[in-house]
């Protein structure tokens, strides 16, 4: 069964440098999925793996294997691509027949692995059809089931869901993991969509201008993300610049323009400059002053998000913050230029160093 490993993987297109020094350990039927802004490196990542691409330096093995000057056919690797690449000719099972007759397999053979591959993705119905009258959803399915007839034991999915509408790539997405765990698969999914990746993968990478910035489950990447970066490409957070104004026993004291939060993680010393963030459903709302440290302030805008229901409040310090509340738990109304109170959770304050590069450039997708 296949496990990956790269290690110091680069490639470089003259001056560009699409990839550079990354070292990643895939086990063996694990799903691990790569996000990250447009152009940071991660089809190249998957297309070095994939052969399709040769790294300028760094070692890939699969199955503890050197593959980097094996050929694409030879490394046991399924690969989908986001434009789905059917053959327009053949038919849905011509098309999944394809790689076991190229390998040259019986007839016997390839029949009963196509008709596993058929009904494993739902496609029995549709077998005689050609590419031409079938939904984007199953011409998708038939790619991926072309990809697992050819017995390939690691699969790679370049933003496999892309071309598809929302509320058909959620459900396919569902179906991928099913499938990819019922056979017991290696995968590596490339998305820019993070909530498809919250949704399916077993690990996250992150990655930014070629470089992995930080890997973790799904809800280490957004309860307790360890870089400012991911905090804000993994869901959304509210960041605040402050300094450490008095550290207790238990919680922290942040100082931002005059206006207070409190934050149960460890942090530099006392007076340092720092980052507070927080997600904005952890960010609690009422009208009515309580006792706990709040701030006061102003709603701007109200967005219905149909589950959600968002808020952009304007506080007494000039910051401006996002409140999330489920629409079924709102049994307030909160109007726009109403007045209300704002309280952050010490829990759900995350703390970061300032970064010397400020903290506008690292939080940047450019």
């Amino acid at each position: 069964m296949p496990s990956v490993q790269l290690v110091n993987i680069t490639k470089k297109y003259r001056d560009i440098t699409a990839v550079e020094n990354v070292n990643l350990a895939i086990e063996d039927k694990e799903y691990v999925c790569i996000i990250g802004p447009s152009g940071c490196g991660k089809t190249t990542l998957i297309k070095c793996v994939s052969g399709i691409i040769q790294p300028t330096d760094g070692e890939i093995c699969i199955d503890n294997k050197r593959v980097n000057e094996v050929p694409i056919q030879d490394r046991g690797v399924g690969y989908v691509f986001q434009d789905i690449a059917l053959f327009p000719h053949m038919n849905v099972r011509e098309n999944v027949s394809y790689g076991p007759f190229v390998k040259g397999w019986s007839p016997a053979q390839t029949r009963t692995l196509v008709e596993e591959m058929l009904n494993m993705m739902v496609l029995g119905d549709r077998a005689r059809d050609h590419p031409n009258v079938l939904s984007g959803g199953a011409q998708q399915k038939t790619a991926i089931a072309r990809a697992l007839a050819s017995g390939s034991l690691l699969l790679l999915l370049d933003e496999p869901l892309g071309s598809l509408d929302v509320k058909v790539r959620k459900l396919l997405r569902h179906e991928i993991r099913r499938m990819i765990k019922d056979l017991n698969l290696t995968a590596i999914h490339v998305t820019h969509d993070q909530e498809e990746a919250m949704a399916v993968a077993d690990r996250i990478v992150v990655m930014k201008t070629g470089k992995i910035v930080e890997v973790g489950t799904p809800s280490q990447l957004y309860l307790h993300p360890k870089e400012l970066f991911t905090a804000n490409f993994v869901g959304e957070s509210n960041f605040f610049e402050g300094r450490v104004a008095e550290e207790g026993d238990k919680k922290i004291k942040i100082n931002v323009d005059g206006s207070f939060l409190y934050s149960s993680e460890k942090a530099p010393a006392e007076d340092a400059k720092v980052v507070a963030a927080i997600r904005p459903e952890f960010v609690a709302m009422e009208h009515q002053q309580k006792t706990e440290p709040l701030w006061k302030g102003t709603i701007e805008t109200v967005t219905f998000m149909g589950s959600m229901m968002r808020y952009e409040v304007k506080a007494e310090n000039g910051k401006v913050v996002d409140v999330k509340i489920p629409f079924s738990s709102v049994s307030q109304e909160f109007e726009a230029g109403s007045r209300v109170n704002l309280k952050f959770p010490p829990e759900s304050v995350l703390l970061y160093a300032y970064p010397r590069s400020g903290l506008e450039k690292e939080i940047s997708v450019e």
